[in-house]
């Protein structure tokens, strides 16, 4: 794994489009793309489920652990790590101040959402190359 550049976190910190598509079951075809909300606390890339935990896009990346997203232009290999903890006020706090005013906004920051918390990871190997252990949730 890798870390995100400063330039393709304001990317997607500025933009609103961020799709997330996990890996399916075989570990080879990527889920459908879901549109989802980000935002970038301490230089890492956070999302959240709306449905929580029973959203199937949120089950897969767990499962899987691994995957793509599309934001602001970019196309990225990725990992998904849940995320608990005292993080998550502030990650609450970042919601708030990018999506101010929007009636889905109580329900992001809500336990339900919360539970459901993502940490996007990107990978540093292409497509083709991303490790079957990171797909499969083993070590290497």
């Amino acid at each position: 794994m890798t870390t995100w550049s400063k330039d393709e976190l304001h990317r997607i910190a500025e933009a609103d489009d961020l799709h997330v598509a996990p890996f399916r079951e075989d570990g080879k075809t990527y889920g459908t793309p879901t549109w989802i909300w980000s935002v970038v606390v301490d230089g890492d890339l956070y999302v959240r489920a709306y449905n929580g935990q029973s959203s199937r896009w949120y089950q897969a990346a767990v499962r899987q652990k691994a995957g793509r997203i599309t934001a602001a232009g970019m196309t990225k290999e990725v990992a998904f790590e849940p995320t608990h903890g005292p993080i998550n006020a502030r990650i609450d706090d970042a919601y708030r101040a990018k999506y101010r005013g929007s009636p889905h906004l109580g329900s992001m920051i809500g336990a339900r959402a919360r539970s459901a918390t993502v940490k996007v990871v990107p990978l540093a190997t292409g497509p083709d190359l991303v490790p079957t252990s990171a797909r499969n949730g083993q070590s290497p």
